[in-house]
């Protein structure tokens, strides 16, 4: 099969933006009126556009900064929502810390992590009023204002009320680019749990060296909020590219959602890719149209290897059902069977995989809309470079990572930060060998012997 238009060219241009403020700031200045979300309200839909969200943003951290809510680390708890995005960017850019947890964690790990943070005040859904109950029976807590996510409305009302006479201490926060921005908890899954601290200059150098590689505009927001690969990917990147998105609340609704919102791109796990892979076939099957569409490839492949690209004209009734102007899927988080990626291509939808690591805010290589190698997760990010540790014959080694976007450390754990890194490289744990382009290939993980496991392209990783 021929790839087309597969070759190196320039870097997209973006601003130089070092804290998520000046990050919003961008956005908003070019952007004021134009929509930035779409999110369900019960059975309606409302919308928001980015001078909307700056203002309700803007509200609430004054309205927290009034609480005496400075200089502190705020938790956030919830399903994605437009709740939960404003009050992230409210957190961040009065230079306050976020401290983001994991709704499908236990009460008991949580009520930890916002124990050895210190956390001064919870923001939360009331979808999990159990386990903030649970964070009230614990001992030693002392958290000073739990604060429903609907409470908000009033919270900005009150907000607003203060900016409108006069009150600008929130506003006129100094936020630098070394100041702390966000507490991630890992999961645990394959050792003890950790803060992984990350500052704004990490974040947004993550974020801007993605969108150097990618293109996007419209899409549809799927992965969980409180996840670094949904900031890098859709969250932040929609203030650079001046993009909007639908968020969605409930996977079950994603291809119905496509119908409805046409993205033009969006990022998932390898689940989500092969649901949506498999919904195409299985309807084809049930319209009696499966074979049409085997010939259809087969004729549509024999006209690439001739350099003929007919693929979205070709397949249009598949792509009509995804919305009609998907393009592009940016795919991380587990390993992707290449069977997906490589069926989804020869349909018309190019999906692209990265690699990275929530230590690495979370994106470290990334392979391009137009230049890309199957099975790889791309080429390193302009703001880090990777290295292939004591490699063996066969080029396969820890993957390192040195740049911007490299954690400070692990939250009050100096001995496994000091173990996580060597001579300033961040050693991910990962292997993986580089090709003579530089494209990685993640082989499998630095506890598992790397010859016989499977690919793990991962972004961001749960351990």
């Amino acid at each position: 099969m021929v790839i087309m238009k597969n070759k190196p060219y320039p870097y997209y241009e973006m601003p130089g933006v070092q804290t998520i403020k000046e990050l919003v700031d961008f956005g908003v200045s070019g952007n004021g009126e134009k929509k930035l979300v779409d999110y369900k309200v019960g059975n309606s839909v409302r919308s928001k556009t980015f001078g909307e969200f700056d203002r309700d943003s803007k509200a609430l951290g004054s309205y927290l900064f009034s609480l005496g809510l400075k200089d502190c680390k705020i938790a956030l708890l919830g399903e994605n929502s437009y709740n939960w995005f404003f009050s992230f960017i409210a957190v961040l850019n009065g230079g306050n810390v976020c401290v983001p947890l994991d709704k499908e964690m236990p009460a008991k790990d949580l009520s930890k992590f916002v124990k050895v943070c210190e956390c001064k005040a919870i923001i939360y859904s009331e979808t999990y009023s159990d386990v903030i109950e649970e964070f009230k029976k614990t001992s030693g807590m002392k958290i000073g204002h739990y604060i429903p996510m609907s409470s908000l409305p009033e919270c900005v009302f009150k907000g607003e009320d203060l900016l409108d006479n006069g009150y600008t201490d929130y506003i006129n926060a100094k936020v630098m680019p070394d100041d702390l921005a966000c507490v991630v908890f890992t999961s645990g899954t394959t050792g003890k749990s950790k803060g992984v601290m990350l500052t704004h200059r990490n974040l947004t150098s993550d974020v801007v060296s993605t969108c150097q590689c990618t293109t996007a505009s419209n899409a549809i927001i799927v992965l969980p909020f409180n996840h670094t690969f949904s900031w890098a990917s859709a969250l932040f990147a929609a203030f650079l590219m001046g993009a909007y998105g639908y968020i969605c609340s409930d996977l079950k609704d994603v291809v119905g959602d496509f119908k409805k919102y046409s993205p033009q791109n969006f990022s998932a796990v390898p689940l989500v890719i092969e649901m949506i892979y498999k919904t195409i076939w299985k309807t084809a099957e049930k319209q009696g149209k499966a074979e049409t569409l085997r010939k259809g490839i087969k004729i549509s492949n024999m006209l690439l290897s001739h350099g003929i690209d007919i693929r979205r004209k070709l397949f249009k009734e598949v792509i009509d059902n995804l919305g009609g102007k998907l393009e592009t899927i940016i795919c991380g988080g587990a390993a992707l069977d290449p069977v997906y990626q490589k069926g989804l291509y020869e349909l018309g939808i190019n999906v692209i995989n990265g690699y990275g690591i929530t230590e690495c805010s979370p994106v470290v290589t990334v392979n391009r809309n137009d230049y890309f190698r199957l099975g790889s997760c791309g080429q390193a990010l302009p703001c880090n470079r990777i290295m292939i540790a004591s490699p063996d014959s066969d080029g396969i080694g820890e993957v390192y990572v040195k740049g911007d976007n490299v954690m400070v450390g692990y939250y009050n754990d100096p001995e496994e930060t000091e173990k996580a890194f060597e001579n300033g490289w961040f050693k991910t744990g990962d292997y993986g060998r580089l090709d003579e382009d530089g494209f990685l290939y993640i082989t499998g993980r630095k506890k598992e012997p790397h010859h016989s496991c499977k690919r793990k392209e991962r972004f961001p990783r749960r351990d």
